[in-house]
């Protein structure tokens, strides 16, 4: 694909919107007044992610791009990109931290550097910046107590990683990415161009389950989360992430993402999302 020069942000934008994410995004479920913050980083961050995955942008157009969000975020809007200057007044008014959307761009400048993970901590230090502040930063809306980030966080890396999971074909062919740690590549005997493939050999499948079970494991370390929450609208969304992400992971086990069909769809995501608001209600309403 020939590369383009973007003038902004919405020259690359996918148009993809929050109904499409895998998670729900200020949801229904999520308190009227909470939404506001929570969809302006939304924004923020599907602009910046749409930046660092474009396959057409150099990525010296995608640094430029990502330092015009950097600069929305504190200099004004006469110098910086509309979203990122829309969630700095958000922030401003509810007065939030804007670490989250600084860590985000971090992750989404070192997406334009790095193409390769190494180790599984590796990828975990990349879920730190790409994942982590998101659930940090919803957190931070509702008022809640940052000692629940332990259990944020794990939720938040299992989540990028069964995006990654998902994708991992995608993401390849598309630009080249990779994020199933080499090492577990290299163990197996599988080079990364069977990531190319029509479907996975079984080497590879051993290590995408390999990869999924230890997400499961994160998983199983967030599994109380929900519980902890003292927003009990929040709490609700969070229960349904985590039912759904939990399905996923066992999706990603059984099938093979680069031929095989590893998303909800509706009726089985409004199961599972009714699932996780009665083993929420059963913890925290029944003796």
């Amino acid at each position: 694909m020939s590369e383009l020069t973007p003038r902004g942000a919405a020259d690359l934008a996918s148009g993809k919107d929050h109904t499409q994410e895998n998670f729900p995004v200020a949801s229904w479920l999520v308190r009227k007044a909470a939404r506001g913050p929570i969809m302006a980083y939304y924004r923020f961050a599907r602009a910046a992610d749409d930046i660092a995955d474009n396959p057409a942008a150099s990525p010296e157009d995608k640094l430029r791009l990502l330092g015009q969000m950097r600069a929305g975020l504190t200099g004004g809007s006469d110098v910086g990109e509309p979203h990122a200057v829309a969630l700095a007044h958000e922030a401003g008014a509810c007065g939030l931290d804007l670490v989250h959307a600084h860590e985000l761009l971090d992750a989404f400048v070192q997406d334009v550097h790095v193409a390769r993970y190494a180790t599984w901590d590796a990828l975990i230090g990349y879920c730190r910046l790409s994942a982590m502040p998101v659930g940090r930063f919803v957190l931070d809306v509702h008022g809640e107590d940052r000692g629940l980030w332990p259990m944020n966080d794990a939720l938040c890396a299992a989540l990028q990683i069964i995006n990654h999971l998902q994708d991992c074909g995608k993401d390849y062919r598309a630009i080249g990415r990779v994020y199933l740690p080499a090492e577990m590549l290299d163990e197996a005997g599988v080079p990364i161009s069977a990531l190319a493939a029509e479907h996975s050999s079984p080497a590879l499948r051993a290590v995408i389950a390999r990869a999924a079970y230890k997400t499961q494991a994160l998983l199983a370390h967030s599994a109380p989360f929900a519980d902890h929450i003292r927003d009990w609208r929040l709490a609700c969304e969070v229960a349904v992430i985590q039912r759904l992400a939990e399905d996923l992971v066992r999706l990603l086990i059984a099938r093979d993402p680069l031929c095989e069909r590893v998303h909800h769809g509706r009726l089985r995501a409004g199961w599972l999302a009714l699932g996780g608001i009665r083993g929420l209600i059963r913890h925290r309403v029944l003796p």
